[in-house]
């Protein structure tokens, strides 16, 4: 079994991402391969085979070229999974190969169940086991749903990747996302608010504990879609990634978009009235109670 993975380079920089698609492909047991538009300069720390096209020459993104480089190089090791990360690059790119190749694609897969692919469905408020139908499958990956054990090492062994064929689109660059009003990710304490608090009256509850600990006030994405606060205060995929000293999680279940926001946070604290709640295996300290008496007894603790 075999995996080309597709590697990520941004301003000049080879993506950490790069090292969850190995951890990916270590779980399925995977002999690998990767596909870098990058420089030589900046190569993944990897002991095997990487197929190196010049980002210079093709700029970091160009959506025909990426796709005709990750395509000869599928034709070079003939591989059963072609992996991308579930981001802006993976979500363009990856169904542009998929199509080419006549492949089936399973999009932001989170596990591996009984040979086949786990994602999330509903919004992330369940999973689905995927098992694809053709032998040769297109992949992208959730972020943080797969870690790295350890520091990836290795010296990769380099081949040149060339495409020849025409490509209408131009890299120009990037543009910066619009400032934010509130930027979580220079906030060293975090108490965020999940589903869980229950309504929306039940906010300046959560704010209040984080007033108490000198905090910022934060919220998962169902509390922002159900517009309970501001989507500039939303941690996670789609949110803010942040690395605070200390993360307090109310009423969040733990959906990996929700994970990968805040797994560099130093200290996590859950407060879920679900023994079981996925929150549970990233906390360092889990309450099993309900918030929205836990809540207020802690503030009120605080402040005396």
């Amino acid at each position: 079994m075999k995996a080309l993975l597709i590697c990520e380079y941004r301003e000049s920089q080879l993506l950490e991402s790069t090292y969850e698609l190995l951890a990916f492909a270590g779980q399925l047991g995977a002999d690998t391969a990767m596909v870098l538009v990058g420089d030589a300069a900046n190569t993944p720390r990897y002991g095997g085979k990487v197929y190196l096209a010049d980002a210079a020459t093709y700029g970091e993104y160009n959506p025909a070229a990426h796709k005709g480089l990750v395509l000869a190089a599928v034709e070079k090791e003939s591989p059963d999974y072609i992996i991308f990360q579930h981001s802006s690059y993976g979500w363009d790119l990856a169904p542009r190969v998929a199509a080419a190749l006549k492949s089936a694609q399973v999009s932001e897969v989170i596990g591996i169940v009984d040979g086949g692919f786990e994602t999330g469905a509903c919004n992330g408020k369940m999973r689905r086991t995927v098992k694809p139908a053709t032998a040769r499958v297109v992949l992208t990956i959730q972020a943080g749903a797969f870690t790295f054990e350890g520091e990836p090492q290795g010296t990769p062994q380099v081949e040149k990747l060339d495409f020849a064929g025409p490509a209408n689109v131009q890299f120009v660059g990037y543009e910066p996302a619009e400032a934010k009003e509130v930027d979580l990710t220079r906030a060293e304490v975090i108490v965020s608010a999940g589903r869980g608090i229950g309504k929306q009256d039940n906010v300046p509850v959560i704010a209040a504990l984080a007033k108490a600990i000198s905090g910022e006030l934060g919220a998962s994405r169902p509390v922002v879609d159900a517009g309970w606060v501001e989507h500039s205060r939303q941690v996670g995929i789609t949110g803010q990634t942040v690395s605070p000293k200390l993360y307090i999680a109310c009423g969040i279940s733990g959906a990996i978009q929700h994970l990968a926001g805040m797994k560099k946070s130093d200290f996590v604290v859950a407060i879920n009235k679900d023994k079981d709640a996925p929150i549970g295996e990233t906390a360092d300290v889990l309450v099993v109670a309900d918030v929205m008496k836990f809540a207020p007894a802690l503030t009120a603790k605080l402040q005396g």
